[in-house]
């Protein structure tokens, strides 16, 4: 039988990225982590974790911490039923994009987490560390562009971001008096959310440009949008984010002269674990229903979405 407190060890120190802030999350010594670490690979006859700066787990230990997290979950199923378990601090830990925890996400979840007394642990991620972070049991579930599930998931289509080329009255007027060139498109900076952004050269592809472009590289969809309102630069901004500054005038699209080319639409997919318990879900079909209030219906016609370089 499994022994769950040297799990519970093994869960901290991955989570926290480290024996320290692990045993700093228990209320341990940090030896005595690392010896509960240490029983449970001798107990298993094999390692658990690659040691490091940031320890990781092995194959056998992305398993363990996954049947730790599931059994946290299928724990605080039983609340109702059995309420001498007493207030279970679950915390469910999933990966998201940016984008949908500046514009949709909090609103959706908060009658979730009020009846369910469930706390949310976040990290904000692109797809592919999304993905990877459920193919190694780190999250239970991840909002992304890609379909396909990992082993053991399952995925949902939610539905789907629309984003529009925005910049400022005054950096449009600066930049593009003559219309969107490629003589103005080498000259304007743009707005990059980081190295896996790939929407601004969608939408440069789109009107048949395919050279390097200046641009910032800013890793947060606040500070994105708060470039742009200064004129520091034009972006791909999700409409829902910013419908007031559109309505005002303080973002306008830019001169784009196809229509088709002006808006990317991004799809998003829910991605959660098959055996997640009656939580996870619930939270599955709370995440479908909210989804027709804060995304546009999922399209087939768009270009690659899934290489939309999700944010």
């Amino acid at each position: 039988m499994l022994d769950y407190k040297l799990l519970e060890a093994l869960t901290a120190v991955v989570d926290q990225g480290g024996f320290e802030r692990g045993a700093q999350r228990l209320g341990l010594t940090q030896s005595a982590v690392s010896q509960r670490i240490k029983l449970l690979e001798a107990r298993l006859g094999q390692a658990v974790l690659v040691r490091g700066p940031r320890p990781a787990p092995t194959p056998v230990g992305r398993r363990l911490l996954n049947h730790a997290r599931q059994v946290r979950l299928l724990e605080h199923d039983l609340l109702d039923q059995v309420p001498t378990l007493g207030e279970a601090d679950t915390r469910l830990r999933l990966a998201i994009n940016a984008d949908s925890l500046a514009t949709w996400w909090p609103a959706s979840m908060a009658s979730f987490c009020r009846e369910q007394r469930l706390l949310f642990e976040l990290l904000v991620e692109d797809q592919e560390v999304a993905l990877k972070r459920m193919r190694d049991g780190e999250v239970a579930g991840c909002l992304c562009d890609s379909p396909r599930p990992v082993q053991g998931a399952r995925s949902h289509a939610l539905g789907q971001m629309r984003y529009r080329a925005l910049a400022s009255p005054d950096f449009v007027a600066r930049h593009f008096a003559q219309g969107l060139d490629h003589a103005a498109l080498r000259r304007a900076p743009a707005i990059v959310y980081g190295p896996d952004d790939r929407l601004q050269h969608r939408y440069l592809a789109r009107h048949d440009f395919h050279e390097p472009f200046p641009h910032h590289l800013c890793p947060s969809s606040e500070g994105f949008v708060g470039m742009a309102l200064a004129g520091l630069g034009y972006g791909m901004i999700p409409e829902r984010q910013v419908a007031r500054e559109l309505a005002e005038g303080r973002l306008v699209e830019l001169p784009s002269p196809e229509p088709r080319a002006r808006r990317i639409e991004v799809p998003l997919y829910w991605h959660h674990w098959r055996q997640g318990g009656e939580t996870l879900a619930a939270l599955t079909r709370h995440l479908l229903r909210q989804a027709g209030d804060h995304l546009e219906p999922l399209s087939t016609n768009d270009d690659a979405p899934h290489q939309a370089g999700h944010r």
